[in-house]
């Protein structure tokens, strides 16, 4: 795909790559420089606010994955003791 750079050094991201990265107005993305293949990299991106950050970390999902299988495992056997209420 082919892109002009605009007046105010500007560009155009073609329709078909807004919709293959599901690009939004307000979006915020990535741009990086691979001088050695001449390529520019461009990335959709999420902005945390650092408040935030550690919820969003690998460690703390891990840690919610974990407690919500518990959760659900809990769960789970609860809706034995139900049924077996239903059964008598």
């Amino acid at each position: 795909m082919i892109t002009q750079i605009g007046d105010k050094f500007e560009i155009t991201i073609p329709k078909d790559l807004i919709s293959k990265l599901d690009l939004k107005i307000g979006d915020n993305i990535d741009i990086n420089i691979d001088i050695e293949d001449d390529k520019i990299i461009i990335k959709p991106v999420l902005i945390i606010p650092k408040s935030q950050a550690l919820f969003w970390s690998k460690e703390w999902q891990q840690i919610e994955n974990q407690t919500e299988d518990e959760v659900l495992s809990d769960f789970n056997i609860d809706q034995e003791i139900f049924e077996d209420f239903d059964n008598w």
